[in-house]
């Protein structure tokens, strides 16, 4: 949902910079690179000491380069299977740098072995979002649904409330630590429910495409004139590419 409200907005803001450090020779990879590996130092050193307004702050700075890359692509003309690939698979490390150094708080100073439970849910379910839509496109589907807690929620809740926790430990403010794990409850049960959501979405479509398969083979045999040959051919052909779609 965000992305479709943010991007525009963003993209207007960092076209300078993106334009400025093309001008200085800067590559797009290189970008997406020094973003992820801002973000894992800022989750991996600071998160786990408890500094969440720190690491946030930390987080913050580097995470933009996840739509900076793309805008310096674009301005090339050379968006790229390769590029696409690079900045999908690094989002993932940087998404499990962010709730893996929380759940090392949780599971040592933080000493709470729930959160810590809630935190480690957070990241793998985040993991299996992406990885639904991903495996849906790659047999053939649309996967037309969005979700309700798509990447771009699960950051921006669990890094604005972890940034404004950490004001209990940085500057004193009393009972605000509280909203971290209300942040990681939202982001888990936000992600079930869109998990779900893209599980009955593949399975529609994926009906929905079996079905006109089977449809056009039931034309094709028609068309043949009900050669008893050909229908075990075809037969045969079906049953291979059924076998193919169970296994890829």
């Amino acid at each position: 949902m965000l992305n479709k409200y943010a991007r525009a907005f963003f993209t207007r803001v960092l076209t300078p910079f993106a334009t400025l450090l093309l001008r200085l020779g800067v590559s797009p990879d290189v970008v997406t690179l020094i973003g992820t590996a801002g973000v894992t130092a800022g989750a991996l050193v600071f998160y786990p000491m408890g500094e969440f307004f720190w690491g946030t702050v930390v987080i913050t700075l580097f995470v933009f380069s996840d739509m900076l890359d793309g805008n310096m692509a674009r301005q090339l003309g050379r968006s790229s299977r390769w590029g696409a690939f690079l900045d999908s698979t690094l989002d993932r490390v940087a998404d499990a740098a962010v709730f893996g150094g929380i759940a090392l708080w949780y599971a040592g100073r933080g000493d709470d072995l729930t959160l810590c439970a809630v935190t480690l849910f957070c990241l793998a379910s985040g993991q299996v979002v992406s990885y639904t839509k991903a495996r849906g496109e790659s047999i053939g589907l649309p996967v037309d649904v969005n979700g309700l807690v798509e990447r771009s929620e699960r950051l921006v809740i669990t890094l604005v409330l972890a940034g404004f926790s950490g004001f209990e430990k940085s500057f004193g403010v009393p009972h605000i630590g509280i909203l971290l794990p209300i942040a990681l409850w939202v982001v888990a049960v936000g992600s079930a429910i869109t998990l779900g959501q893209r599980v009955v979405t593949v399975r529609r479509e994926a009906a929905e495409v079996d079905e006109t398969d089977a449809s056009a083979g039931t034309g094709a045999s028609s068309g043949t004139g009900g050669s008893s040959g050909t229908g075990g051919s075809s037969g045969t052909g079906a049953a291979e590419a059924e076998e193919k779609r169970r296994t890829v």
